[in-house]
């Protein structure tokens, strides 16, 4: 599996823990910035992974900043982007089996890190389930689909 990552600066260190526990998984990564604690906008990094994830370059999506949520927020942006705040190993799996999420979001300023490795294992280790899910997950990209096309009539 190749994944995207990237985070803010307030990820920044948080991100850089996280690759020796995708390197343990086998989970191959393209590091999309940033590369330091200088500050810089969430958004434009959400966008890098997001636009990833969305063009099947890779196959998920890893991104950290300080709640987690602007980074969500702006990945869900880009269609076909199923990004989830995981704040627990438990959620990360709701995330991958109900939602089909493509994308996982960390809370660097108030999760553990150890809580943030356990939380990408087990985001990792699950699959969609698929079934009644399914229905679901294609009523979210038939939003998206209608959404698409209200704007193109404006």
């Amino acid at each position: 599996m190749k994944i995207a990552i990237a985070s803010d600066h307030a990820g920044y260190e948080e991100k850089e823990q996280l690759k020796p526990v995708l390197d343990e998984l086998g989970i191959q990564y393209e590091d999309l910035g940033t590369f330091s604690r200088e500050a810089v906008d969430y958004p434009d990094y959400a966008r890098k992974v997001a636009d990833q994830v969305a063009g099947h370059r890779v196959e998920q999506g890893l991104l950290v900043c300080g709640s987690g949520t602007g980074m969500a927020i702006a990945a869900n942006k880009v269609p076909g982007v199923r990004a989830a705040v995981a704040w627990n190993e438990d959620i990360a799996r709701l995330a991958r089996e109900h939602n089909d999420a493509n994308v996982l979001t960390l809370a660097a300023r108030v999760t553990p890190f150890p809580e943030l490795a356990k939380i990408v294992r087990a985001w990792f280790a699950t699959k969609f389930d698929g079934g009644r899910h399914a229905r679901r997950v294609e009523k979210i990209s038939e939003i998206e689909q209608d959404e698409l096309a209200h704007h193109a009539m404006r």
